[in-house]
């Protein structure tokens, strides 16, 4: 570390575990040395407010599978020294990925905006609504997988995790209870495509998919609204700098269907 002019921490998602090791962390880099967190879901400035110097903690954040996903957000807390996010942003340039700054929040701005996305996808399976026509709808809406199989790929576990970390709280103050499938499929510790059953069962590594049922408008209708809605807020809030950022961020963060320009241009060519 003493040597190294960039340092990503990529441990679990646990603060206390993170503080911890920056604290090695921080007192062994040398001066000037990029100093990042690869979170996903914790606040950069909670992870940073034991160091010594909290303006030298930047999230150099990135998307599993890792060597095919392009997107990588650079994340700024408030006390975050520029020049090193400017570094950070350099970093991921010369590694031929795609830097994209991002202000601290939780989820930032991909897991922020598929969170209300795939918590809709799962309340629509509680519904009963099959899992082969959530999918093949978003599919056919120009989505490279659907949300059910993009949760069993991220992982059950996971997305119960984030779901909790995301949530938002009501106006009496409670938050929403997740889905009774996700919490039901995580306790049976059928968690995805890594223990080989979660929503579909996996053979050879491949999801096991029946028929779909009628693929209708007001089914593509309600898994995109949610998506849309929390790309607007981020917009609305200037976690990203401008609306073009945030959809070149979502096509290639998310796969939203790139001929659709994004979804803030989506949204913005229906009321046309």
């Amino acid at each position: 570390m003493a040597r190294a002019d960039v340092i990503i921490e990529a441990i679990f998602e646990n603060l206390e575990a993170k503080r911890a090791l920056f604290a090695k962390v921080e007192a062994a880099a040398r001066p000037g040395a990029v100093i990042a967190s690869n979170t996903s879901s914790l606040k950069l400035g909670d992870i940073a407010a034991n160091f010594q110097d909290p303006s030298r903690l930047v999230g150099i954040h990135f998307f599993n599978p890792v060597p095919q996903m392009m997107l990588v957000e650079i994340v700024s807390a408030a006390g975050t020294n520029p020049e090193l996010a400017r570094k950070a942003a350099a970093f991921v340039r010369q590694i031929d990925k795609l830097p994209l700054p991002v202000k601290d929040s939780p989820g930032f701005l991909v897991n922020r905006v598929l969170g209300p996305y795939m918590q809709q996808a799962f309340r629509m399976l509680d519904e009963g609504i099959k899992p082969e026509t959530l999918d093949a709808a978003m599919e056919q809406f120009g989505m490279p997988m659907g949300p059910v199989e993009l949760a069993d790929t991220v992982g059950l576990d996971i997305c119960l995790a984030a779901g909790k970390a995301l949530a938002k709280k009501s106006a009496d103050g409670d938050e929403a209870e997740a889905p009774r499938i996700l919490l039901d499929k995580v306790a049976l510790g059928q968690l995805g495509k890594k223990t080989g059953s979660g929503i579909y069962a996996y053979d050879k590594g491949k999801p096991v998919k029946g028929a779909p049922g009628e693929i209708r408008a007001d089914i593509i209708d309600a898994l995109v609204e949610p998506y849309v809605a929390e790309a607007k807020a981020v917009l609305a809030e200037g976690i990203v700098e401008d609306a073009d950022l945030i959809d070149a961020g979502l096509i290639f963060g998310t796969g939203f269907a790139p001929f659709r320009g994004g979804p803030l241009h989506y949204a913005a060519s229906l009321k046309k």
